[in-house]
């Protein structure tokens, strides 16, 4: 972002800030360092040299192993400078650990514990585990004890020593420690995992340690050219475009980003809450009779006003509903708020139930001028907060897609919604009866926790096989991000987003993915006091990845393609009808150039580049000796390139 660029969007005042906001030394962070504690490398050049380190509180025997991760304990993040911090709890015992990142490749890390119990373990261990890919071939030097991970059949002997230094082709990290340890290496399902002790078997109440460590990384760096072969003659699913996620919490903040978001970015697609259980508070009552009274609850208007603006903008709307009302629950359950609630509706009320659901979607056509795409609970799988089986989901897509019919609603059901890409098995009696498919608008799951190739495809072949569109109802990469916000803005954060919405493009083609969310919650702008930040209302780098990804031009195909570097993900789009192409590509390494073959002649090509320093930034591409367009991918980098 240039100078007068920051001008005309803030003034004067404000930009030594936000100039100081993207040359901090975070720009400089070279140490992976998750909110929940694990660091899983170090970055040289952009070349990450994996591990995974972790907290682990192993039982007596080994009887279960309880290892730090995403949303397995609660923990805060910082930031100050080069330093990353995460406090937890784990366990009943606490840990705080602080990562400073000092000269290229050498991270300093200082660890501090304490045991709130009284018990016996087997111990508690501060982990690294070393990909198999990398690792297989290596040699850990514990002090004076050489181990071969090829000839480890489980654990290792324990050695003592103030040095550990593992070694493996292409591959090196040494880790110096401020005293001696006692470690050890096993394999766990195959993944050498080397074992530092930090407490031992007797646990005291009151308990505490400090250990520190410098690791110093270093290993080859890959920066030959990425070639990516297009094929335009065999397209795939349609892509509408970049869409989002607006349920309303936040009356204070919600509507500056909620502005912002839509002024600055072309969105194709949303979604807005049913806030059910204000709709329909009392079982007997008439809501559309209330509400046409001069009575309609704030927060439904609000809620249908927004479905509004969506639709004004010409996008589908998905409306989904959360809370619903006391009386539509099973006998003895109590709705709650937030986390997984589980709540059962009551099977004699089906009736009022889907009279009250679509009694709303008809009040939001007739008086908001909006007919719903389609209807979900949201999450039911793990019920946030209505509770399905899988079959009752079946059911409940018969059920309620034939009475939205019998209204003369052209609303749809999802199918899934789920909480998860890996709970794909749930949808399956809906997808296999035949008799829920003419009320399905789209397929759809929720991308928080990731998921891999394989799982990715069978939602792609989800879709397929029924011929409707594929939608990520909810897009992100954790769920408990909220609880340590300044996560937000991390470089690394931005980098792992954007290569899970790239490859979930690439895999399962879907016909949007929606962004969770375009509010203030898990918010991809920064300042005017959203989770307590200053300075001026600021996009974020995750603001200008999605906005690039959203700049890809409306009504394009999937294409295929082929990478020849598996650390460069890539998703293509393409039009012969309009003519107009889009190759999306991160760099998850050293800077390199990409060579793109098989698009047609493209006479106006712009090619833009977001990175740490760089907001959609545009750069140059050229012609090589055959034809192909070559562009230069920073390390670390999504690049972008749209022509026609």
């Amino acid at each position: 972002m240039s100078i007068n660029v920051l001008k005309r969007s803030f003034g004067i005042v404000g930009i030594c800030m936000i100039a100081a906001l993207f040359t901090s030394p975070k720009a400089e962070a070279q140490t992976e360092v998750m909110a929940w504690s694990n660091m899983t490398g170090i970055r040289i050049e952009g070349q990450l040299i994996e591990f995974e380190s972790s907290f682990r509180v192993v039982e007596s025997n080994w009887t279960s192993v309880f290892a730090t991760g995403r949303e397995r304990q609660g923990s805060q993040y910082s930031r100050e400078g080069s330093s990353q911090t995460v406090k937890l709890n784990a366990q009943r015992i606490s840990f705080e650990q602080t990562v400073t990142d000092k000269n290229k490749g050498i991270a300093a890390v200082s660890i501090s514990y304490q045991s709130d119990t009284t018990r016996k373990v087997e111990g508690v261990y501060y982990s690294f585990a070393l990909p198999v890919n990398r690792y297989s071939a290596a040699t850990v030097q514990i002090g004076g004890t050489q181990i071969p991970v090829a000839s480890l059949s489980a654990d290792s002997k324990k050695a003592s020593g103030n040095k550990i230094v593992i070694k493996a082709p292409g591959r090196n990290i040494q880790i110096d420690l401020t005293s001696s340890v006692t470690a050890f290496v096993r394999k766990e399902a195959g993944v050498p995992t080397l074992y530092i002790q930090l407490l031992g078997s007797n646990l005291k109440k009151g308990q505490k340690g400090k250990l520190g460590l410098t690791i110093t990384a270093s290993g080859d760096i890959d920066s030959a050219p990425v070639e990516v072969v297009i094929d335009r003659h065999n397209p795939g699913r349609l892509f509408a475009g970049f869409g989002g996620n607006f349920r309303l919490q936040n009356p204070t903040n919600d509507p500056q980003v909620i502005d912002y978001c839509l002024d600055n970015m072309r969105v194709a697609f949303g979604r807005a809450e049913m806030p059910w259980a204000t709709w329909q508070p009392e079982e007997n009552s008439d809501p559309i009779a209330i509400a046409r009274g001069g009575n309609l609850n704030e927060r439904v208007d609000r809620s249908m006003k927004m479905a509004q603006r969506l639709a004004a903008k010409g996008m589908p709307v998905i409306i989904s509903a959360w809370f619903p009302p006391r009386w539509a629950l099973m006998p003895g359950q109590t709705r709650g708020f937030g986390g997984v609630a589980g709540l059962k509706l009551d099977p004699a009320k089906t009736e009022k139930i889907y009279k009250s659901l679509t009694d709303y979607l008809v009040y939001l056509k007739q008086e908001y001028g909006v007919e719903a795409y389609a209807f979900s609970f949201n999450e039911s799988d793990i019920g946030i907060d209505v509770l399905h089986t899988a079959q009752e989901h079946a059911d409940l897509i018969k059920g309620l897609g034939a009475y939205l019919a019998s209204r003369g609603l052209a609303t749809k059901m999802l199918l899934g919604d789920n909480s998860d890409a890996t709970t794909f098995d749930w949808i399956l009696p809906a997808l296999n009866d035949p008799k829920t498919h003419e009320y399905i608008a789209a397929v759809s799951f929720h991308s928080w926790r990731g998921c891999d190739d394989e799982t990715l495809k069978k939602w792609g072949g989800a879709a397929k096989q029924l011929n409707l569109p594929l939608l990520i109802g909810e897009g992100s990469t954790d769920a408990s991000a909220h609880r340590y916000p300044q996560i937000f803005i991390e470089p690394t954060f931005a980098l792992y987003e954007i290569n899970l919405y790239i490859r979930i493009a690439a895999i399962s083609q879907p016909l949007s993915i929606l962004q969770w969310q375009l509010t203030s919650d898990y918010s991809l702008l920064w300042g005017n006091g959203i989770y307590g930040s200053t300075g001026p209302l600021r996009p974020t780098q995750r603001f200008w990845n999605l906005k690039q990804l959203a700049s890809t031009p409306p009504e394009v195909f999937a294409l295929p393609f082929t990478s020849s570097k598996e650390d460069v993900n890539c998703a293509a789009y393409g039009s012969a009808a309009n003519g107009s192409y889009a190759v999306h590509l991160v760099n998850n390494g050293a800077a390199r150039k990409a060579i793109i073959k098989g698009l047609p002649a493209l006479s106006n090509i712009k090619v833009y580049v977001t990175t740490d320093k760089l907001n959609m930034q545009e750069a140059q591409s050229s012609k090589t000796a055959d034809g192909s367009l070559s562009v230069d991918l920073p390390a670390m980098a999504y690049v972008t390139l749209i022509g026609k």
